[in-house]
């Protein structure tokens, strides 16, 4: 079968690689992702596995790839798009080891877009948990956030992964949307003097310092809060997992 292999779809890339690029590439469509391949979905829902809402890299192929081979796990994972109600994506309160700033899920109980379900078994459960040590997984009651299936069905019990540090407010006290990776350094930079003599005036500037300084990781999560620029999610009070 030609034409799966995520080289072939454009979905082969992972912001570790190139911070940049964040959230990565997601498919255009439902899929299977077995090894380098995305391969077509016999159902849509997996009694099995858990239901973990990604809103980050974690819809990214690539990247899913990459973090389930450092584990030698090859089996596959359904990735499902959904339209998901009640909840959008916000910009996590600090800054990623790889230089990057990623997303956050917030409370937004009028916003309504599209975002992949991934069906993770036990295994793959633990292995994304420790991946994400700034965040804490919550469930996310159905009577709040609404994720439908293409078709039509709704889900339940889905999980997602909110962040620790709280995320990034705007300039009117709401949650900041994530505009994408290059954007958001760009107005985080042109907003902050004191960020701008951390990580220089450029978003390559940004990924380049921290990469050669881990240090400077803590150094601007610290700043965030310094700066008053934290508020919650909307989605801490919800429960962890049973």
């Amino acid at each position: 079968m030609t034409g799966r292999t995520l080289a072939e779809l454009g979905l082969a890339d992972t912001p570790r690689d190139h911070p940049l690029t964040y959230p990565g590439a997601w498919p255009a469509d439902s899929g299977l992702l077995h090894g380098d391949r995305m391969l077509p979905l016999e159902r849509l829902v997996y009694d099995d596995r858990m239901p973990e809402l990604a809103v980050g890299s974690n819809a990214c192929p690539g990247h899913l790839r990459y973090k389930m081979a450092a584990f030698g796990i090859d089996a596959p994972v359904p990735m499902v798009r959904t339209r998901v109600t009640g909840l959008d994506v916000g910009v996590s309160g600090h800054v990623s080891l790889s230089g990057y700033i990623s997303a956050s899920p917030v409370k937004s109980p009028y916003s309504s877009r599209e975002l992949f379900v991934i069906w993770l078994d036990r295994r793959q459960l633990e292995v994304v948990d420790a991946s994400e040590p700034h965040y804490w997984r919550v469930a996310l009651p159905a009577q709040h956030v609404r994720i439908e299936l293409p078709d039509g069905a709704v889900l339940s019990d889905v999980h997602a992964y909110v962040n620790r540090h709280g995320v990034l407010r705007d300039g009117c006290g709401a949650p900041r949307r994530h505009p994408g990776q290059r954007a958001l350094p760009t107005e985080l930079l042109l907003e902050s003097a004191p960020l701008r003599k951390l990580f220089g005036s450029t978003p390559e500037e940004f990924v380049s310092r921290v990469q050669a300084d881990p240090g400077l990781s803590a150094l601007g999560t610290r700043l965030f809060a310094e700066q008053g620029w934290l508020m919650g999610s909307g989605l801490e009070p919800y429960p962890g997992p049973s």
